[in-house]
């Protein structure tokens, strides 16, 4: 049985664990980092298949194309031993596996290096079409961003996972609509993402991406000869108040009164 309060603190921790690491760093993009935690407890913590460990090939894969929001990330693969939680305060430094975008060849646990937006997607797609070929039983996950979406090479993607019926292959859209330095229906209007979706040929389902019963049901659907979408309808910054749907939080940090007010917030004691 899933366990609600299991799932709470496991997100609460990783935005903890999160703005640790970036604050130490002195940067890092802590607002898609924490749209994304209960997304993430989700996949880690319950539904995928990690098999034997990082390099076991029939486990499910991960992909964060939305690669800046990285730290929270490598704080997951930090907590289930993929990754060296003595790593922990290294984030953005030189030699570090936790990259300012993720590194493959430097973070155990990471399935391709992503940082370029829209490519995360691609290459998502790849893996899904190599595990169908190679009859592996692997399922890939992906979350993107929604001003990603402007990328037209997701779009190829699109096109591709339905040409290939790759029902194995799930993307989730980080619907926190905003992106570096405005809102993406101001930027580049991209409703209805839905419609959009299903004209691909998709499996379309939308959700509070903050709400792990919603989540999950999304999760557990099986749609045989289609990829499947989940558009996560979620919060930048979320838990942490002032952070809060401000776009100033795509790369900004907390300074001053606003450090012990985050942690505050998040159920911490900054430098505990």
């Amino acid at each position: 049985m899933r366990d609600p309060d299991f799932l709470e603190n496991k997100a609460r921790q990783l935005r903890i664990d999160t703005l640790d690491m970036i604050l130490k760093a002195g940067s890092g993009h802590v607002g898609g980092s924490f749209s994304i935690a209960e997304l993430l407890v989700a996949l880690y913590y319950d539904k995928m298949n990690l098999g034997k460990g990082a390099s076991d090939p029939d486990r499910d894969r991960f992909v964060l194309s939305k690669g800046h929001a990285n730290p929270i990330l490598y704080a997951v693969l930090m907590d289930i031993g993929f990754a060296p939680k003595e790593a922990k305060d290294t984030l953005r430094r030189y030699g570090s596996p936790f990259q300012g975008h993720p590194d493959s060849t430097k973070c155990p646990g990471l399935d391709c290096s992503t940082g370029s937006l829209g490519q995360g997607l691609s290459i998502a797609t790849g893996m899904a079409l190599g595990l169908k070929k190679q009859g592996r039983p692997g399922h890939v996950y992906v979350i993107t961003g929604d001003g990603e979406l402007q990328e037209g090479i997701c779009w190829e993607a699109f096109m591709a996972a339905n040409a290939f019926k790759l029902d194995n292959l799930t993307v989730i859209i980080d619907r926190n609509r905003l992106q570096l330095s405005a809102p993406t229906e101001v930027t580049n209007p991209l409703d209805s993402i839905e419609d959009k979706l299903r004209s691909f040929n998709f499996a379309v389902d939308s959700i509070d991406g903050h709400d792990f019963e919603q989540i999950f049901g999304a999760l557990d659907k099986k749609y045989e000869g289609k990829p499947h979408c989940i558009v996560a309808n979620t919060i930048k910054g979320m838990g942490v108040s002032f952070m809060e749907n401000g776009v100033k939080w795509h790369g900004a940090l907390p300074a001053g009164d606003e450090i012990a007010e985050a942690y505050r917030e998040l159920g911490a004691s900054y430098g505990k």
